[in-house]
């Protein structure tokens, strides 16, 4: 869905009503009923009604899932609204979506790999590149280590602090 930017996931059933467990991704949690439809991976266009806030999420209820089975059924399926439908970017700030499949590299241009995907643990953004035929590294999206963001390019530049990148193969052995 390139047109589309993933809002939310679907945790879960909430209760025997047909209630869902979500995840939310939007800057404010609390607002990912506010942007219209959401379509699912699945393609079925679901109204969101936000009724309450719960550990891990929100209590939601959509449109077209009347019993607890229904809502089972849903679990893992992300919902995702038009691009349109929200709200353009200051210059230094980002999608996460628009930041997957872009290319890395050093500031000297040399190939570190590409964004796989973008991690929050609650501490700010960590990108995960995967380099080719590497194991994938986790890089602090900063404004220190990733200087440059080039959604028209389709890259990034990154300044990685020293070891980030670096295999050991240029260590020298202990002595």
């Amino acid at each position: 869905m390139k047109d589309h930017v993933c809002l939310g996931a679907v945790m879960g059933s909430y209760g025997v009503r047909g209630e869902v467990r979500l995840k939310s991704f939007c800057a404010d949690p609390s607002a990912v009923g506010d942007y219209g439809l959401l379509v699912s991976d699945g393609g079925t266009a679901y109204a969101v009604t936000v009724l309450r806030p719960i550990k891990g999420g929100y209590a939601v209820r959509l449109s077209g899932v009347p019993h607890k089975e229904a809502a089972d059924a849903l679990k893992g399926q992300r919902l995702w609204a038009p691009r349109d439908a929200l709200p353009a970017l200051p210059d230094d700030e980002f999608y996460h979506s628009d930041l997957i499949g872009l290319v890395a590299v050093d500031t000297g241009g040399a190939d570190l790999g590409r964004v796989h995907a973008v991690h929050d643990h609650g501490a700010g953004d960590l990108l995960e590149v995967r380099p080719a035929g590497g194991a994938s590294v986790l890089v602090p999206f900063t404004q220190a280590i990733v200087p440059t963001v080039n959604l028209r390019a389709r890259r990034i530049v990154i300044d990685p602090p020293s070891g980030l990148f670096d295999d050991g193969a240029d260590d020298a052995p202990p002595e």
